[in-house]
């Protein structure tokens, strides 16, 4: 068999070319496939299968062949022989050709070991010897020459890593040293610009992920259709961090470049949507707890009331606002602590929170300081506004990746809102309830239905719980789901709070003293005997004469006698 494999592939070596194009799905008699310069291919694989490219142009010095998948591992290997520095596996993976002189064909080896065939698409590009070599100067990775990225990803954070490049070179010449010397004639000069792209909000579809990795495959594509993240030097660590986005598709390439001869090439891209497809709860296609639904849900529609009737119910604002902070604090806390299930945790914070809000009430109707309420509500409109401030892309600023220099300036952020407002805390307190209010009903979207919003706060929390996360860029996409919700989250804060400004005109800024008007209540009907509550009886014979009269229900009626008198 692999002697007929053999004479297939100087068959086709023979013939003449064909023209490109976006090649279609299929698979090549003999167990041959057959592939053309920059031209995608979608293929069926089942079975081990040889790749075959030629009629290469001579100023070709090296080919990168590339092999995606979306979830399920396929192997690339340069034979049969399945060796650690000559193959790779995973769902996007890629190997360097370099060629020799007058070498005008290029094979490969592929094959899945997965039971289900596996839908790939693949791709050969060229490069002449003025382009630099993606990975080749690996020293951390099997593979001799890897032009992969290797991507990890967990709740927090996902971070990418790839081997440095070096100088590109003729055919039939030596590579230069990657370790000998830092000058200009030295891979040290290479820059390499990492870009991220993002796949359309809820799009988990194979067939949007292969269209999509298509535009992130070569240099000029990937320059015209990604975000440039960062550009790392030579002397930078080849690894960078990115925060992750749940069920978000997301495409990642490193671009490296030579400044001194204007020249670049692309590694292999890779993806990943911060989940797993085979996972038997809470895979990519089921993402959301139910427990998060529920909690989500019920806070949205107390925030919802406190979006519109916040001021004028000013105990139950205070028991939203109690509930925020103490549950926030106290999620932190039993998160970095302790090793407890995230549902157990959900419930353990929503006790925990209604305790604060009971707490936070008691204060007011007992003491009645209206600073130190109003303080607790500017703090919180103050975290939402610092929250908002990070999500800018002022928060990928290289100075706030130090965990000092962020909390420290967010922090001041907070702290700065209720200052500022002090002296009109009547429009704080209305400002709040709009605000905080209409955002509980963006987090309640997200539960349902992915939104960027949402890591409006969980990237916060996401650096408070994680000692690592100051290391990632906390981009986001910004789609037509996010762009409604915001018009949603926008709409409802300002009816909220203009609602709330009218019906208030004219009307005390703030209750009174709850503990003090009890208290002369008790006192006026103790000294006023005209009022009729003075003959209210204690409250004591009052629940025994309820008592008393639950108590009747359940004896029996007894008979009436001889009601009339006896005559004589």
């Amino acid at each position: 068999m692999g002697l007929l494999r053999l004479l297939v592939l100087a068959v086709l070596a023979s013939e003449p070319g064909v023209a490109g194009g976006a090649e279609t799905v299929g698979n090549a008699s003999e167990g041959v496939l057959e592939f053309s310069i920059g031209k995608f291919r979608y293929f069926e694989l089942n079975r081990p299968e040889d790749a075959i490219l030629r009629h290469i142009s001579s100023n070709v010095s090296f080919v990168i062949f590339q092999i995606h998948s979306q979830y399920q591992n396929t192997t690339v290997s340069f034979s049969h022989t399945l060796l650690p520095n000559t193959s790779g596996t995973g769902t996007d993976k890629g190997l360097v050709f370099i060629l020799r002189p007058e070498e005008s064909m290029c094979t490969w080896y592929l094959e899945t070991l997965d039971s289900k065939p596996v839908q790939n698409m693949a791709i050969p590009l060229s490069y002449s010897e003025r382009d630099p070599v993606p990975g080749g100067c690996n020293l951390e990775f099997d593979l001799d020459i890897d032009p992969n990225i290797y991507l990890e990803y967990n709740f927090f954070d996902t971070t990418i890593k790839f081997a440095p490049a070096n100088l590109g070179y003729a055919r039939g010449t030596d590579p230069l040293p990657c370790d000998i010397g830092t000058g200009r004639d030295s891979r040290w000069r290479l820059l390499y610009d990492v870009y991220q792209y993002f796949l359309p909000e809820n799009d988990i579809t194979q067939e949007g992920l292969l269209e999509h990795l298509q535009r992130m495959a070569e240099v000029p594509q990937v320059k015209a259709n990604a975000i440039k993240v960062v550009t790392l030097t030579a002397n930078d660590k080849t690894s960078v961090s990115f925060s992750s986005l749940r069920g978000q598709g997301v495409i990642y390439n490193v671009i490296v470049r030579d400044p001194l001869l204007n020249t670049s090439a692309a590694y292999v891209p890779a993806h990943t949507y911060a989940c797993s497809f085979e996972a038997k709860e809470d895979n990519c296609s089921s993402l959301g707890r139910v427990s998060t639904k529920v909690f989500f849900t019920l806070f949205a529609l107390l925030g919802l009331f406190i979006c519109f009737f916040g001021h004028r119910f000013w105990k139950t604002e205070l028991f939203f606002i109690g509930f925020i902070f103490m549950g926030f604090f106290f999620y932190i806390l039993i998160t970095r602590l302790t090793l407890i299930k995230y549902d157990v945790r959900l419930i353990l914070t929503a006790v925990t929170g209604s305790v604060g809000g009971i707490l936070l009430v008691a204060a007011w109707w007992r003491f009645g300081i209206l600073t130190f309420c109003m303080l607790c509500v500017g703090l919180v409109l103050g975290f939402l506004i610092s929250s908002v401030t990070f999500f800018t892309p002022l928060g990928n600023l290289k100075v706030f990746h130090d965990d000092g220099v962020f909390w420290v300036t967010f922090s001041c952020i907070a702290v700065l809102i209720p200052v500022v407002f002090m002296g009109c805390l009547r429009i704080l307190n209305i400002l709040t309830c709009g605000f905080i209010g209409s955002y509980s009903v963006v987090l309640a979207f997200d539960s349902y239905l992915y939104t960027s919003l949402s890591y409006i706060t969980l990237n916060v929390l996401k650096r408070a719980l994680n000692v690592d996360f100051h290391r990632a860029f906390t981009n986001v996409p910004f789609q037509t789901n996010d762009f409604i919700i915001l018009a949603v989250w926008g709409m409802l804060a300002v009816s909220g709070i203009t609602l709330q400004i009218r019906r208030e005109r004219g009307r005390p800024f703030f209750p009174p003293h709850p503990y003090k008007l009890w208290k002369r209540e008790r006192e006026r009907r103790v000294t006023n005997i005209l009022d009729p509550s003075y003959h209210i009886p204690p409250l004591r014979e009052r629940l025994y004469g309820r008592l008393t009269q639950i108590k009747e229900l359940f004896q029996k009626e007894q008979p009436a006698g001889e009601r009339t008198p006896l005559l004589l």
